[in-house]
């Protein structure tokens, strides 16, 4: 066993913590099981899952049996090791078949870019929690960051977090207790955090200007499934000083177009005033 599978990562331990404060557990150490297995690049045994989420190995192995025995894990004999098996792949499948954001959405997230040579990034917000990829578009060009589908990300992080922090309703108090869980390269100060959620509010859409990943601009405009219900948001990614010279406001006028037709779209009325 290597030292890194001896130690847990910060997300392994938040994962633990949900699982100890949850009120279904049984359902919450399944769904960290599946989490952990889905972000591990190799097999993991049973004291390794065990202890990354804190669990007694027996009441981990039950989980873990029930979860073969529903094709959602495989169980390597040979090895003692488990892996997700394909019958995630069912609700996985499901899911986007009933989700109308991702086929609207993936047009306008090919031609941006391909026009501004960005990462475009279709995300579904889970209110404070987190923001998960749901749609993807490459340029091509050399700049790619490396975000697929399922991928998670803090709710607040970046320019989707103030998109999130400046539309979703939440109060400051709340905000506060999860800005300073945020991990960033060059990380603002709350008052200045605060001051472009405020721009946000105003203008429709978001810019991270290098805070989140050092050099790299991240454009983010929130899209509505109803007036009340701010669920998913467009995001451009690139770097900064290629993003200027392509033509940054354009950019942002573009992508705020797009949500804003994509808003409509959803919900079949006019998108929340700006401002």
């Amino acid at each position: 066993m290597t030292d890194q599978s001896k130690r847990s990562s910060p997300r392994d331990r938040e994962l633990a913590k949900a699982v100890k404060e949850s009120k279904a557990p049984a359902i919450s150490r399944a769904a960290a099981i599946l989490r952990l297995l889905g972000k591990s690049d190799t097999p993991l045994g049973l004291q390794t899952i065990a202890r990354s989420l804190d669990l007694v190995p027996s009441t981990c192995l039950y989980v873990l049996r029930a979860l073969v025995v529903e094709e959602f894990v495989s169980f390597d004999v040979n090895t003692k090791r488990y892996s997700l098996e394909a019958g995630v792949l069912t609700l996985a499948r499901d899911w986007l078949r009933r989700n109308q954001f991702t086929d609207l959405a993936q047009p306008s997230l090919d031609s941006i870019s391909q026009t501004f040579g960005v990462t475009m990034l279709g995300v579904h917000i889970a209110g404070l929690d987190h923001i998960i990829v749901v749609a993807t578009s490459q340029s091509g060009q050399n700049f790619q960051l490396s975000a697929q589908i399922g991928s998670r990300f803090p709710a607040l992080i970046s320019a989707t977090g103030r998109c999130i922090a400046a539309f979703g309703g939440y109060s400051e108090a709340d905000l506060a207790a999860r800005f300073r869980t945020l991990r960033w390269d060059e990380p603002p100060t709350f008052d200045e955090w605060r001051a472009q959620v405020s721009q946000t509010r105003t203008q429709g859409f978001a810019v991270d200007a290098g805070n989140y990943i050092s050099g790299v601009t991240v454009v983010a405009a929130p899209v509505w499934k109803t007036r009340a219900n701010l669920s998913h948001a467009l995001v451009g990614i690139g770097i900064g000083s290629a993003l200027r010279r392509a033509g940054l406001p354009e950019l942002q006028d573009t992508l705020l177009s797009a949500a804003q037709t994509l808003s409509n779209q959803l919900c079949g009325e006019v998108s929340p005033e700006w401002g």
